[in-house]
């Protein structure tokens, strides 16, 4: 029986390599203009903000009223947002990460995942 080398095979591992590299990034996945479910003032949504995120874990850092810096850190991975917002709705926007294998539009598949639970965790947080 004949052995292929990898060498001989060399177009078809290269693709399958591009496959199963491709199999762990998405495309990113930002929140925009999400409608808050009650009424609050600005005060109130750094709060609802605040306290959704530390219940996932992400650390909060008020830039200004208006604007949190989010850092979520998992094991070797960290993924930074900046969370948008006024008295109706409020955006997640990617900042930066490390060992996220962040391309310019891709990103690993677990990110995606954070952020629509921050999505959810906000929209589901009592007004303070």
């Amino acid at each position: 029986m004949k052995r292929r080398s990898l060498l001989g095979m060399g177009p078809a591992a290269v693709a399958l390599a591009a496959l199963g590299l491709a199999g762990c990034t998405r495309p990113i996945y930002n929140v925009s203009q999400h409608p808050f479910m009650q009424p609050g003032t600005i005060a109130n949504r750094t709060a609802q903000i605040q306290q959704a995120a530390a219940g996932l874990g992400w650390e909060t850092q008020v830039v200004r009223p208006g604007v949190i810096r989010a850092t979520l850190h998992l094991r070797t991975h960290v993924a930074v947002t900046e969370i948008t917002y006024n008295e109706q709705v409020f955006s997640i926007i990617y900042v930066e990460s490390t060992n996220l294998d962040y391309d310019g539009t891709s990103i690993h598949k677990n990110y995606n995942g954070w952020i629509q639970n921050l999505e959810r965790a906000i929209s589901v947080q009592p007004t303070a």
